[in-house]
């Protein structure tokens, strides 16, 4: 087996599917609007993250508010989970797929965000920041009728992908054969018999753009191999793509151009990959859509506010477009500065 990789399968009967089109009610947290959020830095910004956020929950404790992620029983907010539409054949979904980055497998799991997964109730769902190896994984986060399959990086508590499938794929392979960036831990592939499921968490360009030559290194060999993968069966890349390509994807873009996440080349690098076949699939549905977002800063209750970004996507190979039913932002899921989403298709 390969050195940092683990896997392990657990084949208890899978859930059952009368939860897919029920609503589940979620509470919303109850903020006082502050300052424009920042873009976390995947590497030194973690743990400065953590102490703005220790400080923004003692500030907001003293006006008398509730910190973030302590869930306000004051507003509730009901989620539906089920899908109506049909994609452009008249089909409905018979595959569901979901996509997190929970920013600490262990810290999500204590906010109950192993909830969502049953609620969910996903045949796919890929985690991403999980910070965590197979065997620190808590005992909550093991969920019957799911096949799990976990890489992390050389780095204890960096990085880190997970999936959780309820389909045993025919074949599962870890990183993007680059052993820089396979060292990380930042990519799983799962094959099934119509597609390739591509879960990842690109790296991001770092406080100050200090690792933009690296992420512009990756983006070319990521970019590569998924060429590769689509030239023989249709591709379904979901995660954390740590890039709001288009002014619409982000709520300031006018004070973010020199931002990780919001470069010219960031941005040049995503427009090179759709024009190689593939398609952003929530934009392609929704193509004027505003204030659709998957990631806020700790900083300045900017969730409450919705002064976010779209850094976490669902791009499909052009052939598997006209499959896709939905994609479904959960903005009203706490437990991580990343919301979930969820693609819904038929194959």
């Amino acid at each position: 087996g390969k050195k940092n990789v683990q896997e392990s399968e657990q084949e208890a009967a899978a859930p059952s599917r009368t939860q897919r089109g029920g609503q589940k009610n979620v509470q919303a947290a109850k903020e006082v609007p502050k300052e424009d959020p920042e873009l976390s830095d995947d590497e030194a910004g973690a743990g400065k993250k953590r102490g703005r956020k220790a400080k923004e929950d003692q500030a907001s404790k003293k006006n008398g508010a509730e910190p973030e992620e302590k869930k306000s029983k004051q507003e509730e907010e009901t989620i539906d989970y089920g899908c109506d539409k049909e994609n452009k054949k008249g089909e409905k979904w018979n595959l569901k797929i979901s996509t997190w980055n929970v920013a600490g497998l262990r810290a999500w799991v204590k906010k109950n965000g192993i909830d969502y997964v049953k609620e969910e109730d996903a045949d796919i769902i890929c985690f991403q920041e999980t910070k965590c190896p197979e065997n620190k994984v808590p005992a909550e986060a093991k969920v019957d009728g799911y096949h799990t399959y976990w890489v992390n990086g050389v780095k204890d508590g960096y990085a880190g992908v997970a999936l959780y499938t309820k389909e045993k794929p025919l074949n599962v392979s870890y990183g993007i054969n680059n052993k820089e960036h396979d060292e990380e831990g930042r990519v799983i592939t799962a094959e099934y018999e119509k597609f390739y499921l591509v879960t990842t968490y690109v790296p991001n360009s770092g406080q100050g753009l200090k690792t933009l030559s690296k992420r512009m290194s990756w983006d070319e060999i990521f970019r590569n191999y998924l060429k590769e993968l689509d030239a023989k069966k249709p591709v379904i890349l979901c995660g954390d793509l740590n890039v709001a390509h288009e002014e619409i994807d982000l709520a300031n873009p006018k004070t973010n151009t020199k931002s990780a996440g919001f470069t010219k080349e960031e941005r040049e690098n995503m427009t090179a990959l759709l024009k190689e076949g593939f398609v952003d699939s929530f934009r392609q549905l929704y193509p004027g859509k505003t204030g659709c977002y998957t990631f806020w800063s700790y900083l300045g209750a900017a969730r409450s506010r919705n002064t976010g970004w779209r850094l976490d996507y669902f791009v499909v190979s052009e052939r598997l477009m006209d499959s896709v039913c939905d994609v479904a932002i959960r903005s009203k899921v706490l437990g991580s500065d990343h919301c979930p989403c969820t693609l819904f298709l038929h194959v």
